[in-house]
C-alpha cells in the first residue's frame, strides 16, 4: 500500500511540475498571444518561483503540527484554483496572478509530499521513495510538457491548465479516499527550528542548492529559444526533443535515486555537478552541429535529474528531525534560483540578443557549486555537525 501512496503523491508531483516547466515550452506562444518580449514573457517563471520561494515555508511552518494527508490536499485544491484562474486569463497582469497562487500552492504540496515519503519508507530506502517524487518532475518534462505543446497547437495555451485543473480533483479525490493519514513534525518552536540553520552543512546545502538551481534556470527557461535560434529546430520538433529530453531525466532519477542508496548522496551530487558543468561549458561549441548540440543537451539533462534525489536526500539525511522545515527553506532556495536564473536569463538574452552565452553562465555557476558541495562534504567527513 506504501507503494501506491507513493506512486499517488508521484503524480501530484507531475502535475504540480507539468504547470512549472510547460511555461518554457511555450513561451514563444505566451508572448505572442499577449503580444510581450519572451524576456518578458519568463519573468512569469520568476514570479512563480518567488511565490514558490517565500510562500511555501511560511505556510509550511505554520501547518507544521497539521497532518500531511489534510495539507496535501489543501494544497491541491488551492492549485486547481490557481489552474483556473490561468485558464481563465486573457491579460499578462491576470496570468501573472495566477502564476503567484500556483506556485505557493506547488511548493506546499511538494514539501509535504517529500516529508511524507520519509515517513512511509524505511531509512535504507529514503533514496529510492525520494527519487520517485522527483521522477514526477522528470515525468513531467517526458509527457506533461510536450503534451502541453501539443494541447496548446491544438487549442490555446491557456487549454493546458484546464486539463490539468481536472486531473489534478482526479489525484485529490483519490488523495482523499487512499492516503493514510501522516503526522506532522513534533511540535517544536519556530526558534527551535531556526537553529537547524545553524548547521553548516545545512547552511552549505542550501548555497549548493542556490547555485545549482540558478544554473538550472539560466539554460531551460530559454531552452526552447535555443533550441529554434541556435540550433535551428522547427517549431514542430520541440516537443518531440522535449519528449527525448525527459526520458533521459527519468533514466537520471532513477539512477540518482537508486545511486543514493548504493553509494550515498556525496558520490552522486558530485558526480553529477562536474558532468552538468561539462556539457554545458562545451553546448555552445556543439551547438554548430544539431546532432552534437542536442546530443550534449540529452548529458546535461540526464546528470541534472541524477542530482536532484541526491540532493533532497542530503537535507532530509542531516536534519531528520526537522525534515519539514528544512525541505521548505530549501524549497525556498530553489525557486529563489530558479528565479535569479530566469531573470538573469532574461538580462543575457536582451542585452546580447541571443541564448548562445547562457549556458557558459550555467556552467560557471555549477562549478561555484560544486566547490560549494566539496567544502560541504568535506565537514561532514571531519563530524562537524553544528556551530559553537
Amino acid at each position: 500500500m506504501n507503494r501506491l501512496n507513493i506512486y499517488l503523491l508521484s503524480l501530484g508531483a507531475f502535475l504540480v511540475a507539468t504547470v512549472e516547466l510547460v511555461v518554457a515550452g511555450i513561451l514563444n506562444i505566451i508572448a505572442d498571444d499577449l503580444n510581450i518580449s519572451i524576456a518578458l514573457a519568463g519573468q512569469l517563471i520568476t514570479v512563480y518561483s518567488i511565490a514558490y520561494a517565500i510562500g511555501t515555508p511560511i505556510i509550511v511552518t505554520l501547518t507544521s503540527r497539521v497532518g500531511r494527508k489534510k495539507l496535501l490536499i489543501a494544497s491541491l485544491a488551492v492549485f486547481i484554483i490557481g489552474s483556473l484562474a490561468s485558464f481563465l486569463s486573457t491579460q499578462y497582469a491576470v496570468l501573472m496572478a495566477a502564476r503567484l497562487i500556483l506556485g505557493v500552492s506547488a511548493g506546499v504540496f511538494i514539501v509535504a509530499a517529500l516529508s511524507s515519503v520519509a515517513k512511509l519508507v524505511p531509512a535504507d530506502r529514503i533514496g529510492s521513495a525520494i527519487g520517485k517524487i522527483v521522477l514526477g518532475f522528470s515525468s513531467a518534462m517526458v509527457l506533461g510538457v510536450p503534451i502541453g505543446i501539443a494541447i496548446t497547437n491544438w487549442f490555446s495555451w491557456q487549454f493546458i491548465f484546464a486539463v490539468l485543473g481536472i486531473v489534478t480533483l482526479v489525484v485529490l479525490i483519490g488523495m482523499v479516499r487512499l492516503l493514510p493519514e501522516i503526522e506532522g513534525d513534533a511540535p517544536v518552536s519556530f526558534k527551535s527550528q531556526m537553529t537547524v540553520l545553524r548547521n553548516p552543512l545545512i547552511i552549505s546545502g542550501l548555497l549548493l542548492s542556490l547555485f545549482w538551481n540558478t544554473g538550472n534556470s539560466v539554460i531551460f527557461t530559454y531552452l526552447t529559444p535555443f533550441l529554434q535560434s541556435i540550433l535551428h529546430m522547427k517549431a514542430s520538433s520541440v516537443g518531440i526533443m522535449m519528449l527525448v529530453l525527459g526520458v533521459f531525466g527519468v533514466a537520471g532519477t532513477r539512477l540518482g535515486g537508486f545511486g543514493v542508496d548504493k553509494w550515498g548522496t556525496a558520490r552522486i551530487i558530485g558526480f553529477s555537478l562536474v558532468v552538468s558543468a561539462a556539457a554545458l561549458a562545451f553546448l555552445p561549441i556543439a551547438s554548430a552541429s544539431l546532432v552534437l548540440g542536442l546530443a550534449v543537451l540529452v548529458i546535461w539533462m540526464f546528470s541534472i535529474f541524477v542530482t536532484a534525489p541526491a540532493l533532497q536526500t542530503y537535507f532530509v539525511q542531516q536534519a531528520p528531525q526537522s525534515s519539514n522545515f528544512v525541505l521548505s527553506v530549501n524549497t525556498s532556495i530553489t525557486h529563489l534560483g530558479v528565479a535569479i536564473g530566469a531573470g538573469a536569463g532574461g538580462l543575457i538574452v536582451s542585452s546580447t540578443s541571443t541564448v548562445i552565452h547562457n549556458p557558459w553562465i550555467s556552467s560557471s555557476t555549477y562549478a561555484v557549486g560544486l566547490a560549494i558541495a566539496i567544502a560541504s562534504f568535506l565537514l561532514r567527513k571531519r563530524g562537524i555537525s553544528e556551530m559553537a
